[in-house]
């Protein structure tokens, strides 16, 4: 006994050795046996990254098994992929891995795929990517050379997902989550198949999703007519989300598409079945809501479907007096009446269209009613429509449990009737467009967390005409800002259904508007938040509009501007202000310019002109200001100026300083002057012979340039007394400074040597001398550097004095050669010649000794001028220490 269990064991283990080394041995032949299959029936490219053999998995039978495999298509779809399968297996008989070709076709048992991925498109010409397998030539002659027949008697798909794009018709599917099963036999004329699926279905047309990853069940029983290519159902039940559906009928495929002829109908009529088509996410538990009255689906289709022509079809939906409560809700939903007919009585797909009679409900004592008809549904659509009712959107969560961010409040009227044809929607043919009717909403309060406050529309009226939309009256409050708005809006229908610009005309006026109100400053992101922490705010694409405003008061973080008026344009991404104008700082300003979100980051080009503002309360309340006038934050009074520049704008809409350029021209008015620190307190202790807090710097003006965050200011001139004094330089956003200012100092204000010095010169033109100081000013704003330099100043004063004494001398020798002259030639009329002869040789030697050598002069000039330039060197010097000895004479 123990021998015979020795050798069952033994050979038990030689089996299970063979079973998995044979398939090793026959691994070359199962891929020739896959790539033979391939290629006499796909037109298409094939990769997978193994194959495998197993006899353990299917025992008795043989398992093949593919992975990762790859389907992609030719040209017109070159490079797109048909379908993905990440794991494919195949059960036969062990005999059928021996077939060569020519034997009887390998029969497949068993097909079974997990995670395949398959879409099906079809472009705008017609093409289908789908179109991948090869043409049988003489298929007569070599139907019974096919290399593989399936005989399944069982199939599965599992975890897996099928799409259908068809572009010309703009219509998608998506059935994803699917997994799907039949048993049968395919081999017989005539067999059965019973399968089971389900799976999530999203259906869109023409832009508009009807159902949205909807639940789907079917078990369906199955009659196989092979041979007729007929196929019959039978005890079929299908679910639409928790609605059930029953079909019965058949479809046979011909040579030209398929004839088609199937009924029906949800087999119970409670109006709970209405509810259970609604996405269970938003019907919630639909088994304890109580309900009256009926629901009915029904439909028939039948006809041909072929590339000429659909199968006629009658599809109604009728409901009558029905009625529905929540157990956990107090408000009921009553008189609902819904009769719907999608229907087509020709064959032609262009004539179905779609009527629906009514759809009316009652929420308390509101009650809404709606009716439409859509026709030319797959071309240039065609719409009836009418609403009216009024509707209380307090009582729309009280009456049904829908997940509301925010709690609705506010009634809703309108009785509206509309015509359109989509293509004039699209083109704004608005003769095409016939609107009529009114809506009015009273106290709406509309709050999110992307807002401050609550908005609160206390009464907003609008008149439909043909093309337009009239806003007669808007009334709104949020925070402490008030709005109150009339206007035009063109092109409604189109934004809302075909995407285009949303254009318009409005006058808005406020009593108060706090930009505060508007902007959330919470550094919390918020979930509903539609921008990332990196991206700013963008002006709409979809809105072209013109807005006049009116505010009496408009509150900008510390700005306080009166009187706002102007014009905004919006168009492509970009707000351009006209005529804005506006009171602040004591004075007048106006801006023009624009503000444009296009590109990722925010650019704005503005102008502006200041007049008359208080220079202390504009430098406290403006940053930029601080950054191009500095020195403004010492001076009082008033300003003018006009102000060009653009640059970028950060993700708050502030200028990012450095994307800063442009230029301005300043005039400043009346002033004071404030020397107790900073710059000026730095200059008044460097130059002694100024009392800068007598500066005049009434009607100074200057202009500036700025660009990558440094402000050039062009030369420019003050007055102190007669003292002449120009500026220019720079300084940078950060407040570094390399400023020049000269002061020219009349010679006068030197003191008493220097003036001794004019004095021995006795000349008239020495009043007019002045020597130029130059103070260099560098450091920063706060902590400056001031450095004069006397070099240019002593060396212009001495040239001055030497050149006025040496034309003084210069003059008074030609003086007497003039009085000379006169008097050898009025003696020579009566004296002899050797007289005349003497006199000559006396001017001759005068003239030499004046005129040619010029000993006495030059030598004067010399050591005068080595004279004058020490004392000049003594008196600057003392003028510019630390003290003010000398400030009594230039008072």
């Amino acid at each position: 006994m123990k021998k015979a269990l020795k050798i069952t064991g033994i050979t038990i283990f030689i089996i299970i050795t063979l079973l998995m080394a044979l398939p090793l041995a026959f691994q070359g032949q199962i891929k020739n046996l896959v790539k033979r299959f391939i290629n006499q029936n796909l037109n298409a490219r094939v990769e997978f990254s193994n194959i495998s053999l197993s006899f353990i998995r299917s025992f008795p039978q043989a398992q093949v098994s593919v992975n990762d495999l790859v389907i992609s298509n030719f040209k017109p779809f070159k490079d797109e992929t048909f379908a993905t399968v990440k794991d494919m297996s195949f059960t036969m008989s062990v005999k059928e891995l021996f077939k060569k070709t020519g034997d009887d076709p390998i029969v497949v048992k068993s097909i079974n795929i997990d995670e395949a991925l398959l879409t099906l498109k079809t472009d705008a010409l017609g093409n289908n990517n789908f179109d991948i397998t090869k043409e049988k030539i003489n298929r007569s002659t070599t139907e019974n050379h096919e290399s593989f027949s399936f005989n399944i008697e069982d199939y599965q798909i599992k975890n897996s997902a099928f799409s259908y794009i068809d572009e010309g018709s703009d219509i998608l599917i998506h059935i994803t989550e699917l997994n799907h099963e039949g048993h049968g036999t395919f081999s017989t004329e005539t067999s059965e198949l019973n399968t089971q699926s389900e799976g999530k279905v999203s259906i869109t047309l023409d832009s508009t999703k009807f159902l949205n990853s909807n639940p789907i069940k079917l078990n369906a029983l199955i009659d196989l007519d092979l041979e007729n290519s007929k196929y019959r159902f039978k005890n079929n039940k299908g679910y639409i989300n928790e609605l059930p559906i029953e079909f019965k009928g058949f479809v046979q495929l011909l040579e030209n598409g398929q004839q088609i002829d199937i009924t029906f109908e949800n087999p119970e009529s409670d109006f709970k079945n209405f509810l259970a088509v609604i996405p269970k996410t938003y019907s919630k538990n639909i088994e304890s809501v109580e309900t009256l009255g009926e629901f009915k689906i029904k439909g028939v289709i039948k006809g041909l479907n072929s590339e000429e022509t659909i199968p006629n079809f009658d599809i109604s939906i009728i409901s009558n007096n029905a009625s529905f409560k929540y157990p956990d809700l107090p408000k009921r939903v009553s008189n609902i009446s819904i009769n719907t007919q999608i229907k087509n009585d020709s064959g032609n797909i262009d004539d179905t269209y779609i009527n629906i009679n009514a759809l009316d409900f009652k929420i308390d004592e509101d009650v809404f009613k709606s009716s439409a008809t859509l026709k030319n549904l797959t071309k240039n659509l065609l719409v009836h429509a009418k609403i009216d009712g009024v509707l209380n959107l307090a009582n729309i969560s009280k009456a049904y449990p829908v997940e509301l961010d925010n709690n609705l409040t506010g009634i809703l009227k309108g009785n509206i009737t509309t015509s359109f044809d989509m293509n004039a929607l699209e083109t704004n043919a608005y003769q095409r467009i016939k609107n009529s009717g009114t809506v009015s909403i009273t106290d709406f309060v509309f709050s999110s967390e992307d807002i401050v406050n609550p908005i609160h529309i206390l009464q907003a009226n609008i008149t439909f005409n043909p093309g337009t939309v009239s806003l007669k009256n808007f009334k709104a409050k949020t925070g402490e800002s008030d709005i109150n708005a009339t206007g035009t809006i063109n092109n409604l229908m189109g934004f809302l259904l075909s995407n285009n610009t949303l254009k318009g005309n409005f006058n808005v006026k406020s009593n108060l508007f706090k930009v505060s109100d508007f902007m959330n400053e919470d550094t919390t992101v918020s979930k509903n938040k539609t921008t990332s922490d990196t991206e700013s705010l963008k002006i709409p694409d979809f809105l072209e509009c013109t807005i006049n405003t009116n505010a009496q008061t408009v509150i900008y973080d510390n700005l306080n501007l009166k009187d706002v008026e102007g014009t905004l344009f919006i168009k492509d991404q970009k707000a351009s202000l006209q005529k804005m104008t506006s009171s602040i700082f004591d004075g007048k300003l106006a801006i023009n310019g624009d503000v444009s979100t296009k590109d990722k980051t925010p650019v704005f080009n503005l102008s502006l002109d200041a007049n008359n503002f208080d220079i202390a309360q504009s430098f406290k309340n403006l940053e930029l200001l601080q950054n191009l006038v500095p020195v403004a934050n010492l001076i009082q009074g008033k300003l003018n100026t006009s102000l060009n520049l653009s640059g970028a704008l950060d993700e708050e809409f502030l200028p990012i300083l450095n994307s800063v350029s442009g230029d301005a021209l300043a005039e400043i008015l009346t002033t004071n002057i404030n020397t107790e620190d900073g710059i000026l307190n730095k200059l008044q202790s460097s130059l002694n012979f100024i009392d800068f807090e007598k500066l005049d710097l009434k009607d100074v003006k200057t202009k500036l340039e700025f660009a990558n965050g440094k402000v050039a200011v062009k030369p420019f001139n003050l007055k102190y007394k007669d003292i002449d004094i120009e500026v220019s330089g720079a300084h940078n956003f950060d407040k570094s400074l390399n400023y020049n200012a000269v002061f020219n100092v009349p010679a006068k204000y030197l003191g008493s040597e220097v003036n001794l010095l004019i004095n021995q010169i006795n000349d008239a033109q020495v009043n007019n001398i002045t020597i130029p100081v130059t103070a260099n000013i560098t450091g920063v704003f706060s902590k400056p550097n001031v450095k004069t330099d006397l070099t240019s100043g002593v060396k212009n004063l001495t040239n001055q004095l030497i050149e006025i004494q040496k034309q003084k001398l210069l003059k008074q020798g030609k003086d007497k050669v003039k009085n000379l002259i006169g008097d050898v030639i009025g003696g020579n009329k009566t004296k002899t010649d050797s007289i005349k002869k003497e006199q000559n040789n006396t001017v001759e030697t005068v003239l030499n000794d004046i005129i040619k050598n010029k000993t006495p002069q030059d030598s004067l000039a010399t050591d005068s001028a080595k004279s004058t330039e020490k004392v000049i060197k003594n008196v600057l010097g003392g003028l510019l220490t630390n003290k003010k000895k000398k400030k009594d004479t230039i008072k």
